[in-house]
């Protein structure tokens, strides 16, 4: 099992954002040195009722703290952008990695941003897809020329390749099942979404890997999983730590209509203590383990993304929870793994 520290790049309006961002900067650097195995921060625009670091500057930043980690976005909305400046942003991370860079990418889901970007909401498939596509194309071919639905490119050629052959690992983020599908139709690591019930995602995870199947698709290397996780000596001073920033965190992805795509029966809207049945994992060292097991027992995930901090919730708090997953979680895997 790997280990990811997902960065908690939004702050509350009001605190201080240059201060937050040197926070982040420390929380890679004693990740690093605990023994996290990868680092991810992710994008949204216009994020109200939060201040929003926006992912390409900050990915840069982290790589000099970064070691021999592997640093991805987690996620970029491809649907937003095009396949030029995909391809160049993603080909530069993978540059300045030396390879170690993995290229997350999601659909996207609030409208908002799709209208301040001048993107129907109802193409947002076909475009992300056709996006997708030809940046691909642009990493792997000398001259690309394109002239789809979306994009058009005329003898393009994009001349800083990436260090990984043919390209950066992708990982396609979905919550819903056509988006699980489509990851597994192009044979990419499904990034399984932290907000969902276990029982959700264990029947989406038939549904990934039969669409692997009926494609003839290998399974890809990476069975890769993002949750929201609070620990500490007791379980009581870890539910405590993480409730006021949690609660407040999920009630705005209600807000935003996260919870659209997931199926029924599934509301972020739903009072703390069942968000926290099968969703989160909360509790002391040995409790947080033994979810984490259950979870790779069910699914078959091999790389733990962690959301240790949600907005507003001090420094030292999450230092201390980076920590004592370093001293005390980690080293369980390594020992089991050996």
């Amino acid at each position: 099992m790997k280990f990811g520290l997902k960065i908690n790049s939004q702050f509350p309006v009001g605190a201080g954002a240059v201060q937050g961002t040197r926070d982040i900067v420390e929380q890679v650097r004693i990740a690093r040195e605990v023994g996290f195995d990868s680092v991810w921060v992710s994008q949204h625009f216009l994020a109200k009722p939060y201040q929003a670091l926006q992912t390409w500057p900050l990915l840069g930043r982290l790589v000099g703290e970064s070691g021999d980690m592997t640093i991805g976005s987690s996620i970029f909305l491809l649907t937003l952008s095009n396949p030029a400046y995909a391809a160049e942003q993603a080909a530069t991370m993978d540059v300045m990695t030396g390879g170690r860079f993995v290229f997350g990418v999601g659909l996207g889901y609030r409208e908002e941003e799709f209208e301040a970007f001048g993107v129907d909401y109802a193409t947002r498939g076909s475009r992300f897809e056709e996006c997708l596509d030809v940046a691909i194309r642009l990493w792997t071919e000398d001259e690309v020329t394109h002239d789809g639905r979306h994009f058009r490119l005329t003898n393009a050629s994009l001349l800083l390749k990436p260090v990984q052959k043919p390209h950066p690992p992708i990982w396609m983020a979905a919550s819903g099942d056509p988006a699980v599908r489509r990851a597994a139709r192009y044979g990419f690591a499904w990034l399984i979404n932290p907000h969902a019930s276990l029982g959700n995602i264990t029947r989406q995870m038939e549904l990934y890997r039969a669409t692997l199947a009926e494609r003839g698709r290998e399974p890809p290397p990476d069975f890769p999983i993002f949750k929201e996780l609070s620990v500490a000596d007791t379980h009581e001073a870890a539910v405590e730590t993480a409730r006021p920033y949690l609660e407040k965190k999920y009630r705005s992805y209600a807000q935003w209509g996260l919870d659209r795509p997931m199926g029924e029966g599934e509301s972020l809207s739903a009072p703390f203590e069942e968000l926290l049945k099968d969703r989160f994992i909360v509790g002391t060292p040995q409790e947080c383990s033994e979810e984490i097991e259950r979870y790779r027992d069910a699914l078959g995930v091999n790389h733990l993304v962690l959301r240790l901090q949600w907005p507003g919730m001090p420094q030292a708090d999450v230092l201390r929870e980076i920590e004592l997953i370093g001293e005390k979680v980690i080293p369980m895997w390594r020992k089991e793994n050996a």
